[in-house]
């Protein structure tokens, strides 16, 4: 039998926890249950309390409950994206519902917000939740959802989840904390007072960059049957294999984010000394402005690091063409390194007066520090800033 007490440490609960040996032949791993439909015993009496697989899903369910006792809720929701989960929050709003959102978030959460829900009368406002006074100022009567990341994508912001989510709950709204930079592994936002954690399961918690998706978790079971009535209707589940693939690929998320972290942090330093880097963000550097709160709020500070070069936008083009164990693209969190500038590529979707306005130049640049060795990712660093500082920069693709 694998263990249920929900004591148990938190790598044991990612090999274990929701995941029962299969009762009829002792399969160790969790079935891809690639059924539809199920049979019941009578009319409305669902055999085993399945029915549609767009309705519930054991393998979607095992998914659900081991990313629930990750991150100490009491439920989990698995979407088909992480977009997905924020559309279930944002379909509970009605016109003229306010949404307070921290203003250093990521691009496509932003978009949805902008473009998908504001033409319905749903208002939104952005402001830096590092600033706890700005937040407290910008509630109004109708406000129904704090939204929040810490770290923030792709400046690694650090605001308190603590503080704020009590601000929250004094006004009855709802915290949501997006946290997927950080992970349950380093970061739990239920423990500090959030209502809802929201997850883009693609990036760390699947972990290998093979798998799109989202959840959403909890502990109010009439807040879980409000969102499970919206993914059902709309139709925004995890199938059975993607789920599968995540269950796989959170049992070494606790060791793949010791490396993450590690390489992340000698990445920061090496880029703080270097001579053509302005300015690097990096929470687990003793010169960011959240470094204390972060020491106190996470278990480490992360494999995500922005910077910015002394020849700006040029610099920062050339840059993201010249690395060789980099690989230019999207997304994020995947055993593999990743370089991007966000302002044409993740956050291209942001307007750019609002992507200033919230300290996001066009000249930042973006990485994910995968598990390769920390040796030759410094060096691959090393090598692409000398050729980007060079006269005869290389051209842009």
């Amino acid at each position: 039998m694998k263990p249920k007490d929900e004591r148990r440490r938190f790598e044991t609960l990612a090999v274990h926890a929701g995941q029962e040996s299969d009762p009829q032949n002792g399969a160790v791993m969790t079935p891809i249950y690639y059924s539809s439909t199920f049979e019941q015993d009578a009319p409305a009496q669902p055999r085993g309390g399945y029915e549609y697989s767009r309705t519930s899903n054991p393998t979607r369910t095992a998914l659900q409950d081991n990313l629930a006792a990750l991150e100490n809720g009491r439920w989990g929701l698995a979407f088909g994206s992480g977009l997905a989960a924020t559309n279930a929050l944002c379909h509970r709003l009605r016109p003229g519902d306010h949404v307070l959102a921290t203003n250093d978030l990521y691009g496509g959460t932003f978009r949805l917000f902008k473009r998908c829900f504001e033409h319905y009368g749903i208002e939104f406002t952005f402001v830096r939740a590092s600033d706890a006074a700005a937040v407290e100022r910008a509630f109004r009567p109708t406000t129904r959802y704090l939204f929040l990341e810490s770290p923030t994508n792709p400046l690694l912001s650090i605001c308190d989840l603590a503080a704020l989510s009590a601000m929250a709950r004094r006004r009855n709204v709802l915290t949501v904390v997006d946290n997927t930079f950080a992970t349950p592994y380093l970061q739990r936002p239920l423990e500090l007072g959030a209502d809802l954690v929201l997850h883009s399961l693609t990036k760390y918690l699947g972990g290998h960059s093979d798998v799109v998706g989202g959840a959403l978790i909890g502990s109010d079971e009439a807040l879980r049957g409000e969102l499970a009535f919206y993914q059902n209707a709309v139709g925004g589940q995890l199938g059975p294999m993607d789920s599968f693939l995540f269950l796989r690929g959170i049992k070494t998320l606790g060791v793949r984010m010791d490396r993450h972290c590690a390489n992340a942090q000698h990445v920061a330093e090496m880029l703080a000394g270097h001579p053509e880097v302005e300015k690097v963000y990096y929470p687990g550097l003793s010169d960011h402005p959240g470094h204390a709160l972060a020491r106190r709020q996470m278990k480490a500070f992360g494999g995500m690091v922005s910077f910015e070069l002394r020849g700006g936008i040029p610099a920062a083009n050339a840059l993201a063409t010249a690395t060789e164990i980099f690989t230019l693209a999207e997304s994020l969190g995947g055993v593999e390194s990743l370089i991007e500038v966000p302002a044409v590529m993740t956050h291209a979707s942001i307007p750019a007066e609002e992507r200033r306005k919230a300290g996001l130049s066009d000249g930042l640049v973006r990485l994910s520090v995968g598990i390769e060795h920390v040796d030759d990712l410094v060096e691959d660093l090393q090598a692409a800033l000398a050729r980007a500082a060079s006269p005869d920069r290389l051209a842009v693709r």
